[in-house]
């Protein structure tokens, strides 16, 4: 049996969930509504605020999709209640970001500002020049969209210059180490 698909999800006050024709699972919540078709071959049960994925036979395909359904059903529950958020920091002498109405402008070393717009149902939020914040509540939306982020200027192994998410370890490496001797 799976450990993470045999986890109960439970079902907070405020969180309405309705399992439809074919395992389209629609969860809404304070923060907003999502929904999103499951494998159909998956039995979602829902009793007393309680919901439990079970998997009709023990076939390799089965074992995979079990946890993974359960977790998407979870990140589905939370994202509705909490939300979802990724931080990210810049470093690197005159790097910085600024929010203007929908849109962050971020100065990264390139001849010119790098605008990054909000995407629907996403938020930025710049609470310092060198941070910025991805919040939704869609898990995967945010992670994607920190990652787009994050890919305008990488971290670079030398200088450690460039966006990296909030406590993100950068190895670095040694540079030159000069002329050769004879």
């Amino acid at each position: 049996m799976s450990r993470i698909g045999k986890m109960p999800i439970t079902v907070p006050a405020g969180v309405d969930v309705k399992i439809g024709e074919g395992n389209v699972v629609t969860v809404k919540g304070p923060k907003g509504e999502l929904t999103q078709a499951l494998h159909p071959a998956m039995k979602i049960e829902q009793d007393a605020g309680v919901i439990h994925v079970t998997r009709p036979t023990d076939e390799k395909e089965h074992r995979a999709l079990h946890g993974l359904t359960r977790t998407l059903l979870n990140n589905m529950v939370v994202g509705v209640s909490e939300g979802y958020k990724k931080e990210l920091e810049i470093q690197g002498v005159g790097y910085r970001a600024a929010k203007e109405g929908n849109k962050v402008t971020l100065t990264v070393g390139y001849s010119h500002p790098v605008i990054v717009e909000e995407k629907p149902g996403l938020t930025l939020d710049v609470p310092a020049p060198n941070r910025i914040v991805v919040s939704g509540i869609d898990k995967q939306a945010v992670g994607q969209f920190a990652a787009e982020i994050r890919g305008k200027r990488p971290p670079e192994p030398y200088k450690g210059k460039g966006i990296r998410y909030l406590g993100e370890f950068v190895r670095h490496k040694e540079g030159k180490t000069g002329a050769k001797k004879k």
